[in-house]
């Protein structure tokens, strides 16, 4: 599969913020930012049906500084290695590539991630904000879900916290394969079940943790199924969103009868974290 990259040039990191916050309704597959340049990623064929609105998305924000620009996927890997840097998370947590150096030394756990054009890296405010929360809680033992897992990282940070099993669910086909090798890479392929699909292919199972960062929409959409998955005393940790749209996440977690536990805040960004109170 072929990709494009559209490079966007930004005001500052509260629009980047917010342009990708759009762009999430849209294919788009990963995002980066490169000083005043964020780049998004999106398969030449998605792309077709929806480039207009995008440009007129852009338009709105008065962005006119854009370009598209193909990208062969057997070049993929060779950018990320150029722009995937390590990160450290927390004091606690350094995500890093296959081709960086271990560090075997670094706080409670050394995380490797080989992206393919799949979603969290540790680089994206959201992500962080995810790995930090699931630090401050309880996941021995726990059955997890990892909705829109990506590249499997929440799915694996849950697995070093003692997590029992994780069911790692996204829609895309490239996600899937490489949350299972990503897997597979840190020792955690017998407790990480990689799923192709949406919550639907879930739904009747039952969890203690539900991890989900996607977006305001889908999450707003998914949060009566995710209640209906929780244990009495269950947690759900969600991301993806601006700071501006905790209160209507806020309100439906509450009408769910979900208390608020958690608040962590990022770059414009926030992760809540809910207690199902059944």
């Amino acid at each position: 599969m072929d990709y494009v990259e559209l490079n966007i040039r930004v005001a500052d990191d509260e629009q980047s913020g917010i342009i990708v916050a759009e762009l999430a309704d849209y294919p788009f597959e990963s995002f980066t930012n490169e000083g005043p340049i964020l780049k998004a990623y999106i398969p030449r064929d998605a792309l077709a049906d929806c480039m207009e609105q995008v440009n007129a998305l852009l338009d709105r924000y008065g962005i006119t500084d854009r370009r598209y620009v193909e990208i062969e996927q057997q070049n993929w890997n060779a950018l990320w290695e150029s722009h995937f840097e390590p990160v450290e998370i927390d004091g606690r947590v350094i995500v890093r590539a296959p081709f960086h150096a271990p560090r075997p030394e670094y706080g409670e756990m050394e995380i490797v991630i080989m992206p393919q054009m799949s979603f969290g890296t540790g680089h994206h405010a959201t992500t962080r904000l995810m790995i930090e929360s699931m630090l401050e809680t309880d996941l021995e033992g726990k059955q997890v879900l990892d909705m829109g897992c990506g590249t499997g990282v929440l799915s694996i940070v849950a697995v070093k916290r003692g997590a029992a099993h994780v069911d790692a669910v996204d829609i895309d086909d490239m996600a899937f394969s490489n949350c299972g090798e990503n897997a597979s890479t840190n020792g955690a392929a017998d407790r990480i079940t990689p799923i192709l699909g949406d919550v639907r292919m879930v739904a009747g199972r039952h969890y203690d943790t539900i991890l989900a960062n996607i977006n305001r929409n889908i999450l707003l959409r998914d949060m009566p199924a995710y209640a209906e998955m929780l244990h009495d005393g269950g947690r759900l940790i969600m991301s993806g969103f601006l700071d501006a749209d905790v209160p209507t996440i806020r309100e439906a977690a509450h009408a769910l009868n979900m208390k608020e536990v958690q608040l962590k805040s990022n770059e414009g960004w926030s992760a809540v974290g809910f207690v199902m109170e059944r």
